[in-house]
């Protein structure tokens, strides 16, 4: 049984018993292990870099000096974000620098996100005190996965624009005594860069909960028909969520290496 007709099938259920229509906001726990819980959505998380991670090296073992289709549509993709990173940040060193982890957060954030569609997701699971429980979850549905992800991003443009410009010429962004107006400027400009944080965690997070909780209020009403094209949907959401996610960590790293205003 899918995902999908389980779902439709509890749904269905529900309606007949005129039972309310069930969502859980935070990831749920399966099991501890030795009092640090295992949720459904970290569990998820490790099928996810599992995944990755296999298919890193199996793609590595078939890499061959006369390329095949997939290989070459794969260099293709490479070759066309790099190239893309360069001009963006006119550096072709420091394109090929954050090359790995753009593409790392790309791949990671649109497998997690195409994998909840797979079969079983969300509906197979173990009974608990609030019922069934399940064993997997979207990892971007999880708040806790999408601000670790928001996490490494900042840290990440921060630490940049600190080793590429140094802590004293970085530090003059936020902290301009200059003029009033340079002042608040970079008052300004810092509490937008703590912003980035809760911007980048919850514009995932949001979308993808989002997607999921519209299906499933889909499925209560109208169990084997609308949902088909809303799911459709999700998965193009999906993927453009991978693609906002890894650009804007891109244009944040820009902006961290420019120099301060008034510098030209």
């Amino acid at each position: 049984m899918t995902a999908e007709h389980a779902l439709a099938e509890t749904a269905s259920t529900a309606a007949e018993h005129g039972s309310g229509i069930h969502v859980v906001l935070k990831a749920e726990t399966v099991f501890n292990v030795f009092g640090f819980p295992i949720t459904n959505s970290l569990i998820m998380t490790w099928m996810v870099v599992a995944v990755l991670t296999i298919f890193a090296l199996v793609f590595r073992k078939k890499i061959a000096m006369i390329p095949g289709k997939f290989q070459a549509g794969i260099e293709w993709l490479f070759e066309g974000v790099l190239g893309y990173m360069e001009e963006v940040l006119e550096d072709k060193k420091v394109a090929r620098r954050f090359f790995p982890l753009i593409m790392t957060i790309f791949f990671f954030v649109l497998v997690g996100n195409e994998m909840a569609f797979l079969p079983g997701v969300g509906s197979i699971g173990v009974h608990g005190e609030e019922g069934l429980i399940p064993l997997l979850r979207a990892p971007a549905a999880d708040l806790n996965m999408t601000l670790a992800l928001a996490f490494i991003s900042f840290f990440t443009i921060e630490v940049t624009g600190i080793a590429m410009l140094g802590f004293l010429k970085y530090g003059s962004k936020f902290v301009n005594f200059s003029s009033p107006i340079g002042f608040v400027v970079g008052i300004i400009e810092f509490l937008s860069n703590l912003g980035r944080i809760i911007s980048f965690s919850f514009r995932l997070f949001g979308n993808i909960f989002a997607g999921e909780v519209m299906i499933v209020v889909a499925m209560f009403f109208v169990a084997y028909l609308l949902p088909v094209p809303l799911m459709a949907f999700e998965v193009f959401v999906g993927f453009i969520q991978a693609v906002v996610f890894s650009m804007l960590t891109l244009f944040f790293i820009k902006l961290a290496i420019m120099d301060p205003h008034g510098e030209h």
